[in-house]
């Protein structure tokens, strides 16, 4: 007699069983010897394919492998990596939570959050992402056997809708029997432009698997909204590239991109990074929403979430400079110095020397500098409504 189907197959991440299988097909991997004498240099460079051929389990490979991976990348490709508000995690005890965090790069967003969980002693979450990122069989393994949540876009209205049935049905069944927490990006795709705004469809899409009032359906997921601030955007180049193009055409990803967007995450310089978890969405809050109309309700969640990453966004002397070079003024001149203005300028043509030469330069470095600007902007324009209310 056949298994019977689980409602959550073709979006859970692997069994322990299924990853098992993957890390052993990824032990062969050509470029296994190449990456274990890069992340364990002083031991031998069958050691990567050993451990993989040797592990029981997702949570032993989170341990000897994946914290050691990111552990390497923030040590070769970030000048320092702070972060705090962990005692708003720790407040929930046993309780399990949905992370909303602003989303910059495809893999360290969540990766460098689950590193703080782990050096913390709290349970890593299960991660939702795109099956756009999927289309490689090996990152396929790789991404599954990290307790990665298969979301899939680019579907007709009808079966998204039903998707997206089963998504909020399984995010708020992992969070409320206790099973696991969710990390879960603040809108779909990286912000191109620097400014974190939740997406009202991702609101509307939790609240789908709801069974009782406004405010229980909002309360039982625990929302916790997450902030995390690189001082050199990952692919920033790449966002400004896609951004110009966008403004005259549909812009049409190549084949491997999204492949080549994680490598470039990863190995792109990014100075100073910072994680702030912020305090969970409170009972008033949610229950207040629910007194205004439908789509203000979310609208209502909404900017609860954005209000915390606003807050908890780490500016750092980039993103004065790129406020300062856009806006055409010195506001912000006492945040830095001549020659840190020189220098910031200098890598901004570099970035800018990256790409065809077709493209409109001024338009280009205008995106470009906003994209590290408009975080001050939103740190502005959140004082202003705090102040006038």
């Amino acid at each position: 007699m056949s298994e019977p189907i689980n409602e959550f197959d073709s979006i859970s991440p692997y069994t322990d069983e299924e990853a098992v299988k993957a890390f052993g097909i990824l032990a062969e991997h050509p470029n296994v010897p190449l990456i274990s004498k890069t992340l364990f240099p002083d031991q031998p460079e069958t050691l990567l394919h050993d451990v993989l051929k040797s592990l029981k389990s997702i949570d032993e490979f989170q341990k000897l492998v994946m914290n050691k991976a990111v552990e390497w990348v923030l040590e070769t490709s970030a000048h320092n990596f702070s972060y705090d508000g962990v005692e708003n995690l720790k407040h929930l005890g046993s309780q399990k939570f949905l992370c909303l965090s602003n989303h910059r790069d495809i893999i360290l967003d969540p990766a460098i959050t689950q590193l703080v969980l782990y050096r913390n002693g709290i349970p890593l979450t299960e991660i939702a992402v795109g099956d756009n990122l999927l289309s490689n069989k090996y990152v396929e393994y790789l991404i599954r056997s990290n307790r990665m949540i298969k979301v899939i876009r680019g579907i007709s209205a009808r079966t998204l809708y039903l998707s997206s049935q089963v998504l909020s049905k399984y995010i708020r069944t992992c969070i409320t029997s206790g099973k696991s927490s969710i990390w879960l990006a603040q809108r779909e795709g990286r912000a191109k432009n620097g400014v974190d705004i939740t997406e009202q469809g991702l609101l509307k899409m939790l609240d789908m698997s709801g069974t009782g009032d406004f405010t229980s359906n909002f309360e039982a997921l625990n929302i916790v909204p997450l902030s995390i601030s690189y001082e050199y955007e990952p692919c920033d180049i790449m966002k400004a590239r896609e951004t110009l193009i966008s403004r005259t055409e549909k812009y049409v990803k190549g084949s491997r991109e999204d492949l080549i967007s994680i490598v470039t995450g990863i190995r792109q310089q990014k100075g100073n990074i910072h994680l702030n978890i912020g305090a969970p969405l409170t009972h008033d809050e949610v229950y207040a929403a629910s007194f205004c109309n439908k789509n203000d309700r979310y609208q209502a969640i909404r900017h609860a979430v954005d209000l915390r990453v606003i807050e908890g966004y780490h500016l750092w002397k980039t993103n004065y400079m790129g406020y300062d070079l856009a806006n055409g003024c010195s506001k912000y001149a006492e945040k830095y110095t001549p020659e840190e203005l020189e220098q910031f300028s200098a890598y901004i043509e570099h970035q800018l020397d990256q790409v065809e030469p077709t493209l409109d330069r001024a338009d280009l470095r205008d995106i470009l500098l906003r994209i590290y600007g408009n975080p001050v902007l939103s740190k502005e324009q959140l004082a202003a409504e705090l102040a006038s209310s």
